[in-house]
């Protein structure tokens, strides 16, 4: 597996990273995760992605390889912790929130804790980052980044409290491509992609019920890609290989509850980066076609 610098971070991270939303809000068994991530670590993943969200996942990627803790870079992401009597974005929720993810990570340290898509207006006012800021003093966690899109994003990266910053980039999300991984690249930020498959959402003919794939769908629909219209693995890898082939990313993270997907997903990757001409031939028809209002998708 493809290894890339993430940034000033200066860690070498998969170009393929796992999320931990599904296993989480799938309930998924520690048994099917200890597959899954196991399997992964041995094929040469060392990304894990999670957030104190996603309902079970912390808790879930402990107990499965908290006992391989050296064989992957762990993050995670605070704000907005579920079963902490706080407001959202409390700095007092921060602290718990930070504490409870070591807990049910087990581990002393994270690799890197990002805030969670909180907006413009909550950075602004500082206390947040300066909870990340003790937290990194503290030795709880190496570095601090950012997960989000759009103006707070752009933010996040230019007010120089940040190492990293996870955001939307996909074949139906490209706001990013010019309005935060410039400056991101620039400012050396290390840079991992969220949702880089646009959610494989153009696999269903009608359009889902699920709201939060729907923009995609939508979008995805206007945009006629001629390559979604052919064979499915196919479509997966050119899109999981146009992220990948965006200046400044540095892995891309996948979530999945299935132990044999992490190796499919990989397998995708066989060809390398998307020729200049196809990637290109992307960018184009988004410049064409993309609504003035299709802003980053959280």
């Amino acid at each position: 597996m493809e290894k890339r610098v993430l940034g000033k971070t200066g860690m070498s991270v998969s170009v393929l990273g796992f999320g931990g939303s599904e296993i989480g809000y799938g309930q998924a068994a520690v048994e099917t995760v200890e597959r899954l991530l196991g399997g992964a670590l041995d094929a040469g993943l060392n990304v894990i992605d999670t957030a104190e969200c996603y309902v079970t996942s912390e808790e879930l990627i402990g107990r499965a390889v908290s006992h391989r803790r050296a064989d992957y870079h762990l993050f995670t992401k605070c704000g907005h912790a579920a079963g902490i009597d706080l407001p959202d974005w409390d700095a007092r929720l921060l602290e718990q929130s930070i504490e409870r993810s070591l807990r049910r990570l087990r581990t002393d340290h994270l690799d890197l804790l990002q805030l969670h898509s909180c907006s413009e207006e909550v950075l602004r006012q500082g206390d947040v980052i300066e909870v990340l800021r003790r937290a990194r003093e503290a030795g709880q966690t190496r570095y601090i980044g950012y997960s989000g899109d759009g103006r707070a994003a752009l933010y996040a990266v230019e007010c120089g409290a940040f190492d990293t910053l996870q955001t939307s980039v996909n074949v139906a999300d490209q706001e990013s491509l010019e309005l935060t991984l410039p400056p991101a690249r620039a400012r050396g930020l290390g840079v991992i992609a969220k949702r880089p498959i646009a959610n494989a959402v153009w696999k269903n003919a009608a359009r889902p019920a699920d709201p939060y794939v729907q923009p995609y769908w939508d979008r995805l629909r206007q945009l006629d890609y001629e390559f979604l219209r052919g064979d499915m693995t196919e479509a997966v890898s050119t899109a999981l290989r146009f992220t990948l082939s965006v200046p400044g990313v540095q892995t891309a993270i996948v979530g999945t509850e299935k132990p044999e997907r992490w190796r499919q997903n990989a397998a995708l990757l066989a060809e390398g980066a998307l020729d200049a001409a196809q990637f290109e031939a992307i960018r184009a028809r988004w410049a064409e076609r993309a609504g003035a209002d299709w802003a980053g998708e959280v």
